[in-house]
């Protein structure tokens, strides 16, 4: 976590086309982390307001329990491909090494945020501190709000990605689940802020 943190991040006052993004995603057993495991993550970097596709990276994390069938529905990871994925205290470091010095993209970053600081304190005893942008958030200033429950489910990532017209992927895939978050962020951007620049501080989560 020392080496992790000896990084600065970028400023808000920085363009944030200058600046290091990574996007990522997680699939989990649930969206608890205080019970739920981490099964998968996938991300990408935007650097300098371009995806970097040969960045990207997917792994899947080992769980030796036995998988709740209605994850297993949802993302499609076996018991047979979770006990073969790396232990959690091998992929970690190599993930915050990934993330240090950046900001880091999620959509809804409830979930990435909150199993980060989870392991982070079980591992290290440390919590986890990082400057993120969440295109949910950056979806709900720009479309408004969403007060009746369609209106909300338009705010889901797929809902998004067919809304602005992006590449299909399959959903629940942590890594083309991360894709889909970098080339919204890169439409919802645009919408922002069409003529002028975006400082990182316009994008940032305030929540």
């Amino acid at each position: 976590m020392q080496k992790y943190l000896s990084k600065p991040f970028p400023e808000e006052r920085d363009d944030w086309q200058s600046t290091q993004i990574v996007a990522l995603d997680f699939e989990t057993t649930g969206l608890d982390p205080a019970r739920d495991q981490l099964l998968s993550y996938g991300c990408i970097d935007i650097d300098r307001g371009s995806i970097r596709f040969g960045s990207a990276v997917h792994e899947y994390i080992r769980s030796d329990s036995p998988l709740p069938a209605s994850s297993v529905v949802i993302h499609h990871i076996t018991d047979d491909t979770a006990r073969a994925g790396r232990p959690l205290k091998q992929v970690l470091p190599q993930l915050l090494e990934r993330l240090s010095g950046k900001l880091l993209l999620a959509h809804y970053k409830r979930i990435e945020l909150g199993f980060l600081d989870t392991v982070c304190r079980a591992c290290y005893g440390s919590p986890f501190i990082i400057p993120t942008i969440d295109t949910l958030e950056l979806a709900q200033r720009v479309l408004g709000p969403q007060d009746d429950r369609a209106g909300a489910s338009q705010l889901r990532l797929f809902n998004l990605r067919d809304r602005y017209g992006l590449p299909q992927y399959s959903a629940h895939d942590a890594l083309y689940d991360a894709i889909t978050t970098a080339e919204l962020l890169l439409v919802l951007a645009a919408e922002l802020s069409p003529k002028s620049s975006l400082r990182v501080g316009d994008l940032l989560t305030r929540r």
